[in-house]
């Protein structure tokens, strides 16, 4: 098939796909993968995609990473993190120990086990914030937890990533050694990104980095803002590239280096002065301009493409799917008694929220999508960690809670409204 064809007859799908998602208000993620799964199926595509294809979804990859770190928001991921740690750590640490441990009695291999456990470790933002969205709670003290939490359990994911595929790809054994050089460079590599976030990406760099002659003057504003910031889009995927290529080089997937640079560009960088002026409400639309393209790009053709090229690897075959379903319907049953229980417990005693909110942060936290889709792709397809089986029951765990998310918010709503509008009928008791 001539490449051309093959990527209009992705792109004729993806259209479907949204479609249908916007039909009924699912993630597009589930429904992209389910387009490659069928057209696949039925003949349409090829079992292996071309060179080109294959190369077109890593960018996807790269974008998609970097688009979901480019949208959050530093200053309100820093100012909700006291009261989210523990949302993160505990919403994290309870589901990959579910997962390792039904991957290591079905499996009985290590490599296997940490890469179903990585992929079931992050929470997908999206969906969740289209679900809360539906319900109107979009701006709620829920919804702020839930994104904070995300992030960190996706910087915690990426760092695991980071150590365990090298480890794993290699073939040797995880020893105390190979692990602690893993990690020694995965740190290594975030203290760099770091560095250039902190000290040199600001409009005035910063300590040494000051007295450099052309570095002391420029900072990433002024290439962001050249020619009136029309070339703001071309800078900030470079930026995402070079990141992204600089973490291959510590051996790392460049997925990794892209959403770390998503998370080290604000929004002030499209800005210039230090007062609200005309020119400055001018280059703050350049930030939204640049910020829509990039979506656009991650989230509507080329990411997509990803996705379906990755359902494209689902040859279906019954008796595989008939031995998997058990063990898919067991982890999804898990890890969502574990998701709930731990999240919101975190949630109510390490986060002050009551009840309610916190039941519904556990709900919240229930969707897998774009990390875990690009891990199973790390895992499976390029680096052939997990075997079918695996890699089927990911996939159906991670549709599954999918689904479970905007079922159970739903569900939840009324008993949240019902726990906040007597909250607010306490507080305005007469004492």
């Amino acid at each position: 098939m001539h490449p051309l064809v093959h990527l209009a007859i992705i792109w004729a799908g993806v259209f479907v796909a949204v479609v249908a998602a916007k039909r009924t208000r699912l993630t597009p993620v589930l429904y992209f993968l389910f387009v490659g799964f069928v057209l696949v199926n039925v003949g349409v595509l090829p079992h292996e995609s071309g060179d080109f294809i294959r190369e077109f979804a890593e960018l996807g990859i790269v974008l998609i990473m970097f688009a979901l770190g480019f949208e959050e928001s530093t200053d309100n991921f820093l100012g909700s993190l006291k009261k989210s740690w523990g949302i993160a750590l505990f919403g994290a640490v309870a589901p990959f120990a579910a997962a390792y441990i039904i991957a290591d009695q079905v499996w009985q291999d290590r490599n296997i086990s940490l890469m179903c456990a990585l992929a079931m470790t992050a929470t997908a933002v999206s969906l969740t914030m289209v679900s809360l969205k539906g319900v109107g709670l979009q701006k709620s003290p829920v919804a702020t937890r839930i994104m904070t939490s995300a992030v960190l359990d996706d910087i915690g994911s990426l760092v695991m990533v980071a150590i365990v595929v090298p480890i794993a790809v290699g073939g040797q054994p995880i020893t105390l050694e190979s692990t602690l050089v893993t990690a020694g460079k995965a740190a290594v590599f975030f203290v760099l990104v770091s560095i250039v976030g902190a000290w040199i990406f600001p409009h005035k760099p910063k300590g040494w980095f000051a007295r450099v002659p052309l570095l002391g003057r420029l900072g990433v504003r002024h290439i962001l803002t050249f020619d009136d910031g029309n070339h703001a889009t071309l800078a900030i995927l470079l930026v995402a590239l070079v990141v992204g290529i600089v973490a291959t080089w510590f051996g790392f997937h460049p997925a990794v280096g892209a959403y770390m640079a998503g998370l080290i560009v604000k929004e002030e960088y499209f800005t210039v002065g230090d007062e609200p002026t005309m020119f400055d409400l001018k280059k703050r639309n350049v930030y939204l301009e640049t910020k829509h393209i990039v979506d656009n790009a991650a989230f509507s053709w080329i990411g997509p493409v990803f996705f379906v090229d990755l359902g494209a690897k689902l040859l279906f075959d019954l008796d595989v799917f008939t031995a998997v379903l058990p063990y898919a319907l067991l982890m999804t049953a898990s890890i969502l008694i574990v998701q709930v229980a731990s999240a919101g417990l975190a949630a109510r005693y390490t986060g002050g929220m009551n009840f309610a909110e916190s039941l519904m942060v556990g709900f919240g936290m229930l969707g897998r999508a774009e990390l875990a889709f690009v891990v199973m792709d790390i895992a499976y397809v390029q680096n052939r960690i997990l075997n079918a089986e695996a890699f089927f029951t990911l996939m159906m765990t991670a549709f599954f809670l999918n689904i479970a998310v905007p079922l159970t918010i739903s569900w939840w709503l009324p008993h949240y409204n019902r726990a906040l509008q007597a909250a607010g009928d306490a507080s305005r008791a007469p004492s």
